[in-house]
C-alpha cells in the first residue's frame, strides 16, 4: 500500500481484507480471475490502453518493415519470425528490448518493433469480417462524444478495429458491451481483449442483437451499430441508452439502410438525425520548378534593374528563360471512394 502511512497493524488488517475480497469475487465468479500486479511498470503486461515500455513473453509487437509493410506478432519464448530481410529470433532480438527498437534480423536487415497501438492493428489484424479504418473511426469517436469513464454498447463486433479504439479513449474507468452474432467471431474476439490487455474494459455477448439486445437497460452513453438491418435494433439501442440521454451511431454501406434506419429513429422519438460520408484525400507536397512568363520588353521597362526577380529563380535553355522553384501540393490522381454512411442521432432527455 504504497503512499499509505499507518501502523504495521492497520497495514496487516487492510491486506487480509483484500484477500478476503479478492477470494469471494472468485468464489462468486471463478471463470473470472482477479489478479494482483506489482507496482513495477516493466512486470505488468502489455496493454493496448496503456504504453509499456519492455517487450515481454505474450506480447502483441508490430514489426515493421516500412510505411506499407508491417505486420503483428506474438512474442514467445523460443519462437521465430521469418522476414525478407531474415529470421527474428524472439528470445535473442525481442524479448527484454523496448519497444520502438531497431532489430537486426539473420541476413543483415533489420526492422523495427512497435507498441501496438489501435491505429496499427487496424492495419495488420486479422480480418474475419469488412472493417472500419482511422477516418471513419476518428469521426464516430468526436460524433458520439466518448471520452474516459464512457459506456458504449457496439454491435457487431467483427474483426474488433472499432472496439480497440473505442477501448482505449473509455480507458481507465468505461465499459465496452460489444454484440456479435457469429460463435466463433465472438470467441476470437474475446481471446483477442483478454491477449490485449483489455478483457476488463469489454464484455463480449454471442446473441442476435436484433431480437435480444445488448444485455444492458439505461446504463450506455452512446451505441453503434453496424449490422445489416441497423433498423431493427433501434428500439434496443434506445432501452440501452441512459434516461438522461445519449448518442448513437449507425454505418451502413447503401442509402435504402440508411433510409430505413433514420425512418426508425423518428419514430422512436430520437432527434439531431443526420447522414454523412467521410472521404479521406491525400495530397503529394513535392518541390516542382515553374517557368516564369516572357514578358519582353513590358517586362524590362517595369523592372530595369532586375530587382524584383524572385531570389530562386534559375536560367534555363537557350531562350534564357527564368524558372522558380517552390513548394506544393498536388491533389491525387486517384483516391479512396466510398466506404459507407454514418447516420447520427440524439436520445434526448426523459
Amino acid at each position: 500500500f504504497k503512499g499509505v502511512t499507518s501502523s504495521p497493524r492497520d497495514a496487516e488488517t487492510r491486506v487480509w481484507r483484500a484477500v478476503l475480497l479478492l477470494g469471494s469475487a472468485h468464489h462468486q465468479n471463478p471463470e473470472r480471475t482477479v489478479l494482483w500486479t506489482p507496482a513495477d511498470p516493466s512486470s505488468q503486461p502489455m496493454s493496448f490502453v496503456e504504453y509499456h515500455d519492455v517487450i515481454q513473453e505474450g506480447d502483441t509487437a508490430i514489426v515493421f518493415l516500412g510505411h506499407d509493410s508491417m505486420f503483428p506478432v506474438r512474442v514467445e519464448r523460443g519462437g521465430q519470425t521469418q522476414t525478407r530481410y531474415g529470421v527474428i529470433r524472439h528470445s535473442a532480438d525481442l524479448l527484454g528490448k523496448r519497444f520502438g527498437s531497431k532489430v537486426t534480423c539473420s541476413k543483415g536487415g533489420w526492422v523495427y518493433v512497435l507498441h501496438p497501438t489501435p491505429e496499427l492493428w487496424t492495419l495488420n489484424l486479422p480480418h474475419r469480417t469488412q472493417i472500419l479504418y482511422s477516418t471513419d473511426i476518428a469521426t464516430i469517436t468526436m460524433m458520439l462524444e466518448l471520452r474516459p469513464g464512457s459506456v458504449v454498447c457496439e454491435s457487431g463486433t467483427g474483426s474488433g478495429s472499432l472496439s480497440h479504439a473505442i477501448l482505449r479513449t473509455v480507458a481507465p474507468s468505461g465499459h465496452l458491451y460489444t454484440v456479435e452474432f457469429h460463435q466463433q467471431r465472438a470467441e476470437k474476439a474475446e481471446e483477442e481483449f483478454r491477449r490485449h490487455g483489455v478483457g476488463h474494459l469489454v464484455t463480449v455477448l454471442n446473441q442476435d442483437v436484433c431480437k435480444e439486445g445488448f444485455g444492458v437497460s439505461g446504463l450506455a452513453d452512446a451505441v453503434f451499430l453496424d449490422i445489416p438491418s441497423p433498423w431493427e435494433a433501434v428500439g434496443h439501442a434506445k432501452s440501452a441508452i441512459k434516461k438522461q440521454g445519449g448518442r448513437v451511431c449507425s454505418f451502413s454501406p447503401c442509402i435504402e439502410q440508411v433510409q430505413r434506419t433514420c425512418q426508425a429513429l423518428g419514430e422512436h422519438g430520437f432527434s439531431e438525425i443526420s447522414t454523412l460520408e467521410v472521404l479521406l484525400r491525400l495530397f503529394d507536397v513535392r518541390s516542382v520548378s515553374l517557368q516564369l512568363p516572357d514578358f519582353g520588353d513590358a517586362g524590362e521597362a517595369a523592372d530595369p534593374a532586375g530587382e524584383g526577380a524572385p531570389a530562386s529563380t534559375t536560367t534555363t535553355g537557350p531562350a534564357s528563360q527564368s524558372a522558380v522553384t517552390c513548394r506544393t501540393a498536388l491533389a491525387p490522381k486517384e483516391m479512396a471512394g466510398h466506404t459507407g454512411y454514418l447516420t447520427f442521432a440524439t436520445k434526448s432527455m426523459v
